[in-house]
């Protein structure tokens, strides 16, 4: 990733100043490739302990404006069985079991909604 840390955090900011005006890209596969960034957030912060402790506080708070927006979902987005190969729960990986309030047309579609 360019940029490094500093990089993926400010992707996820941007993220969240997405979400803050109703979220704009329009299919699911565009949604996951943003959450993903927050998937390797949490990965460097795994492989590394401590390696983004200088931006804790910049994570934490687009943490909180992302899931401002967000509303929760009965399964993972990316599918129960992935989930269950990785690991990931509703608690821990947050974003990929919740979806933007405020999709685009394309994405509710892809959604079902």
């Amino acid at each position: 990733m360019a940029g490094g840390f500093e990089g993926l955090i400010a992707q996820w900011e941007s993220v969240a100043d997405a979400l803050d005006r109703g979220y704009p890209l329009d299919t699911l596969d565009d949604y996951l490739n943003d959450m993903d960034a927050r998937q390797l957030i949490e990965d460097a912060m795994n492989a590394v302990p401590g390696a983004l402790a200088a931006l804790a506080a910049r994570l934490a708070t687009a943490d909180r404006r992302v899931r401002a927006h967000l509303i929760p979902l009965a399964t993972c987005l990316w599918g129960d069985r992935i989930a269950a190969n990785r690991g990931w729960d509703a608690d821990s990986e947050w974003w990929y079991f919740m979806r933007p309030a405020r999709p685009g047309p394309g994405l509710k579609r892809d959604l079902g909604e």
